[in-house]
């Protein structure tokens, strides 16, 4: 069973195709996440707290679902690899956990690297990143479930089936059963592989990746969401 559907095309594709969104997507929306939190976090920055207003603003309101087509349908992005990651780049709950975390960071640290010369962008990227492990581990678990979960995206910006990620073939398998004429012979012979077993081992096939990565940041896990959640 597990054997036809690992030979599907169809699978190994959406494999593909979502293992690069989720790479590059993981990559683009942790690199901005922390880098606008970090902004925020800055008791100096000019309007930050005007900005940040305007963010939680969009916790509680939305440009809705037909105004987001239309913006990413003008920029050129449907159908392209873009339309999977920029609509959903920066999640401002994440975002807001992060700025937290950062504001916890001894402030004696950074002043420590200003005196040694460093500049702000040398400050966050020789001294506050390695230090943020924790956070930065469990937000890019965040992101890496919601990107590797998501179909919605798909369904909306992309029409070339060879860009469909293995949610969406998933979803078509269960949904509209193009499983219903694999009435497939087993090895013995004497077995009919059936429909329903088709299904739930294709759903198991894509959930084991993203499970196997959780072992290898569950340390930082707890402890950055602890910490990135209360203001210490």
């Amino acid at each position: 069973m597990y054997h036809l559907v690992l030979n599907d095309p169809r699978i190994l594709l959406g494999y593909k195709n979502t293992i690069v969104y989720v790479a590059l997507g993981t990559l683009l929306s942790l690199s901005f996440t922390a880098m606008g939190a970090y902004a925020l976090a800055r008791k100096n920055l000019v309007f930050g707290k005007t900005f940040m207003l305007m963010i939680v603003f969009t916790m509680l309101f939305s440009g809705g679902m037909i105004p987001t087509f239309l913006v990413v349908k003008s920029l050129g992005l449907m159908n392209t690899i873009w339309a999977m990651t920029i609509p959903g780049l920066i999640s401002t709950w994440n975002l807001i956990v992060m700025r937290t975390f950062f504001q916890g960071i001894p402030k004696e640290l950074e002043e420590s690297g200003k005196m040694d010369g460093l500049t702000d962008i040398g400050v966050f990227t020789w001294i506050v990143l390695p230090l943020s492990k924790p956070a930065l581990s469990t937000i890019g678990l965040f992101y890496a479930v919601g990107l590797w979960n998501n179909f919605f995206l798909a369904l909306l910006y992309l029409r070339d089936e060879s860009m469909y990620p293995l949610q969406v073939i998933l979803r078509n398998i269960v949904m509209a059963g193009q499983y219903s004429d694999a009435q497939v012979v087993s090895a013995s012979g004497d077995e009919m592989i059936v429909e329903e077993s088709l299904k739930y081992a294709t759903i198991l096939v894509s959930t084991l990746p993203i499970l196997m990565v959780y072992p290898f940041i569950q340390k930082y896990f707890v402890k950055g969401a602890m910490i990135g959640s209360v203001k210490g």
